[in-house]
Parts: structure tokens; sequence; C-alpha cells
């Protein structure tokens, strides 16, 4: 396993990670059992990076995390999420009392006397030109409920705009062969700031993993199912934003690129950590086999520039027109 630095955390984390919210929930039923192997594995090989949310199973995945983390003596980082939990979701209702009636709550999930990163959880666009909410993160910095604070966004106007404040030290946002208007801009402005990123949906919700077909069929419970036209949440969430059967061809051809000794989970992971701008990507497993599968493409040889030309020709016949200026 390779280590970045994570902006100005200054930890070294594994540059794949482990993305929780399939064993929290949204994603099928996942077993508690297959959920904790998993993430067992996934430190086993070397991940000492979590990202997780509160409302991912209502507290089911932090909890989780938690329990395994007390069987474990490596030092593993947590990063949590705040905000979802808001009904309606509007940007008033990030205010003091709220934000911290959440951390409690994870503090509570977590068991732990402080967060190593709270990230507000994609919030309405208003919230970044609000510096009254960055005020509240800074006052629990110093309350010691957090360590760090940074965001998970939906558009990359957002993350330029979060990073204008000095106590935001990492930006989640969607980055993926799919997804690539952040290396446009935004990942030069991190650069320049040392703000972490943190690249999430890497298989474009698995259909990077090549085992999806236009047959495939998902449980009532799982997003995939229910927004795929943002009907839940945010439609670039589900599939990246991608037309399901678009994705599947594009797939087809990035098959045809993958180089010997990969699968397409680890040429579309490899892909991301081409750029040295992500500190860490962070699949979700939901079994130990898939966690050890995914920490591979870190040992794996970088991708050629032929091929980096290839995935970008693809890019930008069959994708781009429909994603690229949506986020």
């Amino acid at each position: 396993m390779n280590y970045r630095i994570f902006g100005k955390c200054g930890w070294a984390v594994s540059e794949v990670g482990f993305g929780a919210w399939a064993i929290g929930g949204s994603w099928g039923k996942v077993q508690e059992d297959d959920a904790v192997a998993a993430l067992h594995r996934a430190i086993d090989c070397g991940l000492n990076f979590i990202d997780t949310a509160d409302v991912y199973g209502d507290g089911r995945s932090e909890k989780i995390v938690s329990k395994v983390l007390k069987e474990r003596k490596e030092r593993v980082y947590v990063a949590t999420k705040a905000g979802r939990r808001l009904s309606p979701h509007v940007a008033d209702g990030y205010n003091r009392e709220n934000l911290n009636a959440f951390v409690d709550r994870s503090l509570k999930n977590l068991e732990v006397e402080t967060i190593d990163l709270l990230q507000l959880h994609c919030p309405p666009t208003e919230v970044y030109y609000r510096p009254e909410v960055f005020e509240v993160l800074d006052d629990m910095v110093k309350q010691g409920k957090l360590q760090n604070y940074g965001v998970s966004v939906e558009k990359v106007e957002e993350g330029l705009k979060a990073i204008e404040y000095p106590g935001v030290k990492s930006v989640q946002i969607i980055f993926n062969i799919f997804r690539q208007r952040p290396t446009e801009l935004f990942f030069a402005e991190c650069r320049k700031r040392r703000v972490a990123v943190i690249a999430r949906v890497p298989l474009a919700s698995g259909l990077l993993s090549g085992k999806m077909t236009k047959e495939t069929t998902f449980p009532p419970d799982d997003h995939r199912n229910y927004n795929r036209f943002g009907q839940a949440f945010d439609r670039g969430e589900t599939f990246a934003g991608v037309d399901y059967e678009k994705g599947l061809h594009a797939v087809e051809e990035l098959r045809n690129l993958t180089p010997g000794g990969f699968n397409l989970t680890q040429f579309a992971l490899k892909w991301i950590l081409m750029f040295p701008e992500v500190s860490v990507v962070i699949p979700g497993a939901k079994n130990p086999l898939q966690a050890e599968d995914n920490a591979k493409a870190s040992s794996l040889p970088p991708l050629g520039e032929k091929v980096m030309e290839e995935i970008q020709k693809i890019y930008e016949t069959s994708i781009k027109q429909d994603v690229h200026h949506r986020w």
C-alpha cells in the first residue's frame, strides 16, 4: 500500500481508503458480519482511512466502524459527515444548534472524544456563502470536538468556494473516469492551498467494475434502483450521473484498454491514483474479497501515457456532453 500526505493535516493516509456508505445502507442488504470482515481485511491490507456519515444506515455505518476499530491497534483516520439528517435539507438548518447535535451524535456512535475529520455533507450551495457556518466548525475545533473539518460537495464550483475558508482542510468530490471536470481548475487550486482531495464514487456506483449488464437488477432499497434520475438525492451520486446504457457501452470500450494483471475495478481506481492531487480514493466494499481487490490497485504499476490518452478519448466522445457542465 502506498501512502500520501493528507493536505495540511499532515497525515500519511493510504491512497486507497474505505468508503463506508454501502455497509450502512442504500446499497441493498449487507450483513453486519460481512461489513465487519470487510473492514478488518481492508486494515490488514494497509488501509488507514475510513469515510462514513451519520446518515449511512441512520448511524449503523458509524457504529460498525467503531466496533472494528476497538479491535485494532493500528492508527486509522475516520472521516464522518453531518447535515443530511436535516428535513427539509435547507441552508438555514446548518446552524450552531443542529451542527452541534449532529456532531454529538456521531461522537457517541463512533465512541470517541474527538472526530478526526468532520465534513459538511453535500449542503445546499447557499451554505458555502455563509461564513457563520464555518465559524461554528472553527469553534468545535477549539472545543476539541473536531480535530479538522472539510466539505463533501456535489459541484466543482462548491469546492472552489469552500476552499476560500482557511479552516477547510479537505474536499470530497466525485472523481472518476466518467467525471473528469475536477482536473481542469479544482485540483490546481487544492494543490496551491494544500487542501486534501477525497475522490468518491470512484467506480460510478459499480458501473466501472464491469460487472453490470442491461439485465442487472437492483433491490428496492438500493439507490441504483430508486435514484437513477435524482428522485431521492442528487442524480450525480448514482452512476455518477451517467445514463446507464451509455455507461455500459463506454465500459466495454474501457475493458479493451485494461492492462494485463488488472481487473476493471483496479483499472478505474488506478486511473484516479494517476493524479497526485488526489489524497485518497474511497471505494466501498461489502465483503473481504472486494476490500482486498480494491487495495491491490495501489501496488499495480502506473498506467501508460497511451492508455491515459485512450481513456480521455472515450470520455470526450461518450460521456462528457452529459455530465461535464452539470457538476
